[in-house]
């Protein structure tokens, strides 16, 4: 049963250079206890729709509801049933990461005893009690996001959004981000995702929707979108660039589709049959024509494959859906919706 619905989704902002469409004609649905992961190039849509199913935007036209509310008729239920973790971490660098906590369940008007328990609580569960008590300046990146996270949790919700949760963290940091995020799905939270690193999505999502142009337009799991694009690719890398013609005709007399190059148009890869046998077919042509290589091989396709087959591009660092993103008060938007 889905526990996030979306129908018809519509929302056009006004510019000098006349309408954008934001969203159009965006459904989405999230079956509880899962994770659903949003990707989509820049401006695809995917801020937007969380900003639509968190309240703090409402939608031109269309539906939403969270666990059976309406997010546009009753907002104050809707708020009272999830967490927000946004793309910046809003918290009080002048108070601890303990009093952080703290003061979010006391908004929640949890009483001062209930909410010091539940802080102390989330400090155990996020590995923060060496440093809960310390000023939330000194944090590091990780720390931040991880008592940002924390404050989203404060109620318990059902229903978690992540935008961009892991953006700036070092590898270690994000390795641990998404441990505790595997964490809360196993304990039965239901988390809708979007992210730019299609790594974190292939780690941590059951389903993801690919979205461009306001609305989705591919969905699955993410072996099914990789097997839209082949089972295989022959990856080459060239020391010479100018050899590049004579490498995408190699690749074409035995792959299938269009071969894809870099930017820096050394290294070209295409969907292949099979696999093994084109590998080996394509190094004996490019050896007899004398073509040098830097590295060759074959691997499985990526969901970066996906984006550059649906979309047309690769996919690159996210930016707000939004033309007028929320500017200082961002953060005092983000809180509302915890």
């Amino acid at each position: 049963m889905a526990i996030i619905e979306a129908t018809g989704l519509t929302k056009t902002y006004r510019s000098g250079s006349g309408p954008v469409h934001a969203l159009a004609g965006l459904d989405l649905a999230v079956p509880q206890g899962t994770v659903k992961a949003l990707l989509g190039p820049n401006g695809a849509g995917k801020t937007t729709t969380v900003k639509v199913l968190t309240t703090l935007i409402t939608p031109d036209s269309g539906s939403a509801t969270i666990d059976g509310v309406d997010v546009v008729r009753d907002p104050q239920a809707t708020r009272r049933a999830i967490g927000v973790s946004g793309q910046y971490a809003a918290v009080d660098e002048n108070l601890t990461g303990f009093e952080n906590l703290e003061i979010i369940g006391r908004l929640y008007h949890l009483g001062r005893r209930t909410a010091r328990q539940r802080a102390r609580e989330l400090i155990d569960v996020f590995d923060l009690a060496e440093a809960g008590d310390r000023p939330v300046k000194g944090f590091s990146g990780g720390m931040r996001r991880r008592i940002d996270l924390a404050g989203a949790l404060v109620m318990n919700p059902r229903v978690l959004f992540l935008d961009e949760p892991t953006t700036g963290l070092d590898p270690r940091s994000r390795l641990a981000l998404w441990d505790v995020i595997e964490g809360l799905v196993a304990d039965g939270a239901t988390v809708l995702l979007t992210t730019q690193y299609l790594e974190e999505a292939d780690r941590l999502a059951d389903d993801i929707a690919v979205i461009d142009g306001g609305t989705v337009i591919a969905e699955g799991t993410a072996d099914q979108l990789k097997a839209q694009v082949g089972g295989h690719r022959v990856v080459v890398t060239l020391v010479d660039a100018a050899d590049g013609d004579a490498a995408t005709t190699a690749l074409r007399r035995y792959g299938v589709g269009d071969v894809e190059a870099s930017g820096d148009g050394r290294t070209y890869a295409i969907a292949v049959d099979a696999g093994p046998s084109a590998l080996q077919r394509v190094l004996a042509d490019l050896g007899d024509a004398g073509i040098e290589l830097h590295d060759a091989g074959m691997r499985r396709p990526t969901l970066d494959d996906v984006f550059l087959r649906l979309t047309g591009h690769a996919a690159t660092a996210d930016e707000p859906d939004d033309p007028a993103p929320t500017k200082p008060g961002r953060t005092k938007q983000k809180e509302s919706a915890r």
